[in-house]
Parts: C-alpha cells; structure tokens; sequence
C-alpha cells in the first residue's frame, strides 16, 4: 500500500515563501528578545520583517518565539492572547 504524498496547500505555502531578507535560526535567536518586547507592546507591529519571514518558515523558531512571549507577558503579568494572536497571523 503507498501513502498518499501530496502537499497540502500549507505545506506549498511555506515551501514557497520568499526567502529576503535572510535570516538564520541564529541570528533569530539573537534578536528572539527585541522582538517579543516589541510584539508584546505592539502586537500590530510591522517592525523586524526578517523575523517574521524567518518565523513563518521556520516552525522551531516559531515555536520559541511564541513560549517566550507567554512567558513573557505572564511575568509581566500581561494577557498575552492579543499579542499572540498578532505574533501567529503575521507570522504564518
């Protein structure tokens, strides 16, 4: 029996995806704190367009991008829902 292999359009969206500006998981890293700040304070931001395009293409990042803005928000004592819901739409 063969498995059905077909991508899914999720799946061709984010093979897609444009590559500029480039950023590597390391350098999202480094600047993962600037961001979630910024997102936290303004969650409609536009700023950091090379996080997002990494972001979005990137589910480990991701991921770690949206842990560290809950916790985060949560020590600030801070909802973090619109902030995430800013954070996942832009980012995917």
């Amino acid at each position: 029996m063969t498995a059905d292999r077909r991508l899914t359009g999720s799946a061709v969206r984010q093979l897609t995806l444009p590559t500029e500006p480039w950023l590597s998981c390391e350098d999202c890293f480094d600047r993962m704190d600037r961001f979630v700040e910024a997102v936290l304070v303004r969650p409609r931001t536009t700023a950091f367009p090379d996080m997002r395009l990494h972001l979005a293409g990137c589910p480990a990042c991701a991921e770690e991008a949206e842990s560290l803005l809950v916790l985060v928000a949560e020590e600030h004592g801070v909802d973090p829902a619109v902030a995430l819901a800013g954070l996942l739409q832009q980012s995917r």
